[in-house]
């Protein structure tokens, strides 16, 4: 037997031996060493373990072999063919070595998914961790999704999505099978306040922005409805004229005007177009939704806007005054505008007049519009002017009563005293009011007869009652001139002897500055006191507050002014002492000039005695003669 023969028998005796007993087949003692399964087993030896190709046949059929197999990368999108399905996965040959496992899950979409169908999958990893072909039908859709969404967003494409949830902003929309947000502002032209109602329902988008780092699509229903709606505008503005009449809906209102829809396209209803009366807010004329006709004032066919109005399609009131309104005839008016100069009464809706401020009062005094007048307070007025051409109305409020100056020289009569109202103070006088219409001024001069005052507000203040005399009538200016210090004698008059000139009188400085002092005085009056009349016997002035004796040495009654000093007081006591002690010492030379002279005729002899007494006596008149001339020269 040869060897080869015997090598066969060998190997068949292995390969039922393998069969029927696997286990000593793996221990069994042979000339060849044991494979084992392995990655580095040795094909090329069949199960008799015997080489049955040589190396050119094994390259040549490993060539063959891996042509069967598909090459394949990570994150490729392949087709496959389901192999079989299960409750949990569905098995997919992709034609690569092995096959791979899917959850059910990702084939929701598909009913009745089966073998032999056809699906598209992306290879996640040709081998995962544990050897196995990792594939993904989700990953597949999405990429695929995101494919189409990229290009409809380059071609402006409308795609079909449903509206799967709400969220923060806006609502998530399913398109292709990927998730993308609509914002809310993107739902509809008009503000959407309830995403709920939106929420399950199939719209039609456009994809208006794609981030494509992070794979996120924002998309619009919105830009579907302008679209439609700027082929309407650009429809209606080719129809377009001027003083077409529209029909249109209130949108929109706003301080200064109304938005109307006019089909597709906007128009603005400005507030002075809406009425030809005067109103302060279009919602007091207009409401939301509401449906009117208006006419085209002016368009603007680069910038689509559309200027509208709605008083224009009635005449205007001024066109059509009725004969009522008229010179001299009184109507009755609302106030809808208050300006420095005046106020405007709204007779009937677009017709106005102007009450002056010189118009409101027969007075003379300034009258400030807006205190007189309050907004929509309704006054009777007479027409004045009226001027339908230029649309101008004049009113006057005054001439609704007779002008009181017409008869002022007999209810007012100078030297009439009369009460009256404080209603203004200036620098130089107070106004007073004695009737409605009728008024004058008191010189700051003429309130008191003894008070000078810096300011009248020092004596009156405004709302105060003050009882006046009237002193003059200007009836051409419509002006009187009152006086108060009027309504008593001049006490000057009275008070000349009082005060007359070297008399003292107790005062106190009220007031001192780098002229003098003003010195308050009994009865009211005031003296000024120069500083140099101030100082006093020690050295020292007269300061403020303090009270003295002052000796008035000039008194004018036309010009009601006293002057005061404090400093003649004390001097003119030391003169008068002085010249009390002159006299004195001047009688007393007389006395003994009397003496001698009496003595002289009584003696009828001279004796030596006597002559001693005669001399004593001549020699003390000298002297007394001598200190008298010393005295008066000093003096």
């Amino acid at each position: 037997m040869s060897e080869n023969e015997i090598l066969n028998s060998n190997a068949e005796g292995q390969e039922s031996a393998v069969v029927a007993e696997p286990t000593l087949a793996a221990t069994a003692s042979t000339n060849v060493p044991v494979q084992t399964a392995h990655d580095d087993f040795d094909w090329s030896v069949d199960k008799r373990n015997v080489t049955s190709y040589s190396k050119e046949e094994k390259a040549k059929y490993d060539t063959v072999y891996e042509g069967t197999f598909k090459q394949v990368t990570d994150g490729e999108m392949v087709e496959g063919i389901v192999v079989g399905v299960t409750k949990t996965d569905v098995v997919i040959n992709i034609g690569f070595k092995s096959d791979g496992l899917i959850s059910a899950n990702e084939f929701r979409d598909l009913v009745g998914l089966k073998t032999g169908d056809v699906v598209e999958v992306m290879v996640v990893e040709k081998e995962d961790r544990e050897g196995n072909l990792h594939l993904s039908r989700r990953q597949a859709r999405i990429t695929r999704a995101w494919q189409r969404i990229v290009e409809v967003h380059k071609t402006g494409e409308v795609v079909t999505g449903i509206v799967t949830s709400k969220t923060k902003g806006g609502l998530i929309v399913e398109v292709f099978g990927m998730e993308t947000f609509l914002p809310g502002s993107q739902i509809d032209v008009k503000p959407v306040t309830d995403y709920d109602q939106f929420v399950g329902k199939t719209m039609e988008f456009k994809v208006v922005k794609i981030n494509e780092t992070i794979k996120n699509a924002v998309v619009s229903h919105k830009a579907l409805i302008e679209s439609d709606i700027e082929a309407q505008r650009a429809e209606i503005m080719g129809k377009l004229e001027r003083g077409q009449v529209l029909e249109g809906t209130i949108k929109n209102i706003t301080d200064f005007g109304a938005f109307m829809d006019l089909g597709g396209l906007d128009g603005l209803l400005y507030i002075t177009d809406i009425s030809w009366g005067r109103i302060s807010h279009p919602s007091e004329v207009l409401k939301m939704d509401q449906k009117l006709k208006v006419v085209v004032l002016d368009f603007d066919d680069d910038k689509k806007r559309i200027s509208l109005g709605l008083k224009q399609l009635t005449p205007h009131p001024w066109d059509t005054l009725p004969e009522t309104i008229k010179e001299g005839e009184v109507v009755k008016g609302k106030v809808v505008n208050i300006e420095d100069y005046g106020a405007f009464l709204e007779i009937m809706p677009g017709v106005e007049g102007l009450v002056h401020v010189s118009e409101i009062t027969w007075a003379n005094t300034p009258i400030n519009a807006k205190e007189f007048f309050k907004l929509n307070d309704e006054h009777e007025a007479k027409i004045v002017t009226l001027d339908k051409e230029a649309r101008k109305m004049s009113l006057s409020i005054k001439q609704m009563t007779q002008d009181p100056w017409s008869n002022i020289e007999t209810k007012f009569a100078v030297e009439s005293r009369h009460k009256g109202l404080v209603k203004n103070i200036t620098p130089y006088g107070v106004f007073v009011e004695l009737s409605t219409g009728i008024g004058g001024m008191i010189h700051i001069s003429d309130l008191s007869w003894l008070k000078r005052f810096n300011h009248p507000s020092e004596y009156t203040k405004v709302g105060q009652e003050i009882e006046v005399i009237i002193l003059g009538i200007d009836k051409e200016n419509r002006k009187l001139q009152l006086g108060h210090k009027q309504l008593e004698e001049d006490p000057w008059n009275a008070l000349q002897d009082t005060f007359a000139i070297g008399t003292i009188h107790e005062g106190t400085v009220t007031r001192k500055d780098e002229k003098g002092a003003i010195v308050s005085l009994p009865y009211g009056l005031e003296g000024f006191a120069p500083n140099r009349h101030l100082g006093k016997e020690d050295g020292k002035t007269v300061v403020a507050d303090e009270t003295a004796q002052f000796v008035v040495i000039e008194f004018d009654r036309n010009e009601k002014r006293i002057v005061l000093s404090h400093t003649r007081i004390w001097e003119q006591v030391k003169a008068d002492e002085k010249e009390a002690e002159k006299k004195e010492k001047t009688a007393e030379v007389a006395r003994t000039k009397k003496a001698v002279k009496d003595i002289q005729g009584k003696v009828e002899k001279t004796t030596l005695g006597d002559l001693g007494v005669l001399a004593e006596l001549k020699k003390k008149m000298e002297g007394d003669a001598a200190g008298s001339s010393d005295e008066a020269k000093s003096e």
